[in-house]
């Protein structure tokens, strides 16, 4: 098979799908991978590098897409690629739908076998492919809202942890799942009073065990949504429900009596969000204000630390990669969690979330295969 690398076109978007040594591996199993020059650069990998472990390198995004069986990307892809899309070409990349019918037209319209990562899940409802760059997510949500609490960054001049005599900030996190799990990581070593709210009460417990007293642990309704982020000096959106929308749990009039200067980090703007106020944002423009609280939602987060998010992105994704590029849409056949990964195929919907999120026809895989 023939695997394209394009190189990435979302605003400061420096990741890149693949390393050196997943090209290697892809070429000893009797693959051609093509990587567009200068795709690595931004994650510190040089086109000489994927040469020598045996890529052929293009000059443009339309080289690539026009030789390529498989396309593997890492975000979605742009209205300036959508034409380069080929009909039963797979499309291998995170694609978060739910939110962006536009988008999910136009795979529909290409009549490519459109495979998310987000959506791949084992049979124990775990998402290997998502885990690495949420716990990257995380982690990067707490550094940006410490950043932007300081007075000159707009916020309201503390300091998370505190000092000797003066109190320590308070950090809302709303989900528990791994993007939250990872915010507390982080929130933690800063010495920040740290609120976890979760649905599920197993999944508290699970918290409070590795945590113990280091956080309070609430469980998700209204009232305790309400109470905490009015309290919050920095509210982290940390929802995820599989393939679908998020819901808005932070509402307007929660911000509304919130302190000014206070700052909301929505991880989950890649779903719509969970912030009623929250829009998606860029590396370039990434903050805004509503009700003097400010706001950030840009869209890839994880593009901010690409060296570190590559890697582990290609850690996980590799092994599926693989697959594919051995069995072609076989694989879909044989695999039961990357089958759970297709979103669209050969124009139709095949996830049932992005479908009711859409108002489109949701038609299952297996009818189709």
């Amino acid at each position: 098979m023939i695997i394209g690398v394009p190189k990435e076109i979302k605003d400061k978007e420096y990741r890149v799908a693949i390393t050196p040594a997943g090209v290697d591996v892809l070429v000893k199993a009797g693959h051609k991978v093509i990587v567009e020059r200068n795709a690595g650069v931004g994650s510190g990998i040089s086109d000489e590098e994927y040469r020598k472990a045996g890529a052929e390198t293009a000059d443009t995004a339309q080289e690539v897409f026009k030789q390529a069986d498989m396309i593997i990307k890492v975000k979605e892809p742009l209205p300036q690629e959508y034409p380069l899309l080929r009909k039963n070409q797979i499309l291998f990349t995170y694609l978060h739908l739910a939110p962006v019918p536009e988008l999910t037209k136009a795979l529909m319209k290409s009549e490519i076998v459109a495979v998310a990562y987000e959506t791949v899940e084992l049979e124990n409802g775990s998402l290997p492919l998502l885990t690495p760059m949420s716990e990257v997510a995380g982690k990067i949500a707490v550094q940006v809202g410490a950043y932007y609490l300081m007075r000159a960054h707009g916020g309201m001049g503390v300091l998370l942890g505190g000092v000797p005599g003066v109190e320590k900030r308070r950090v809302v996190i709303i989900g528990g799942g791994v993007v939250g799990t990872s915010a507390a990581k982080v929130a933690i070593g800063l010495g920040a009073k740290v609120v976890i709210i979760n649905q599920t009460i197993e999944r508290l417990r699970y918290l409070d065990n590795i945590f113990g007293d280091r956080v309070e642990t609430l469980a998700s309704n209204f009232y305790n949504i309400k109470k905490a982020v009015v309290e919050a000096d920095l509210v982290i959106g940390a929802v995820l429900i599989k393939g679908a929308k998020a819901p808005h749990l932070v509402t307007r009039e929660m911000i509304s009596k919130m302190k000014k200067g206070s700052v909301i980090v929505d991880v989950s703007i890649d779903q719509g969000g969970c912030v009623e106020t929250i829009k998606p944002t860029s590396h370039s423009d990434p903050i805004y204000e509503v009700d003097g609280v400010i706001h950030y939602g840009v869209t890839n987060m994880p593009g901010a630390v690409p060296r570190t998010s590559t890697f582990a992105l290609t850690n996980a994704t590799l092994p599926y990669i693989v697959k594919l590029a051995n069995l072609g849409i076989n694989a879909l056949r044989q695999d039961h969690a990357l089958a759970k990964g297709v979103n669209v195929f050969k124009g139709k919907i095949t996830y049932k979330a992005v479908a009711e999120a859409i108002g489109m026809d949701f038609v299952p895989l297996e009818k189709l295969l």
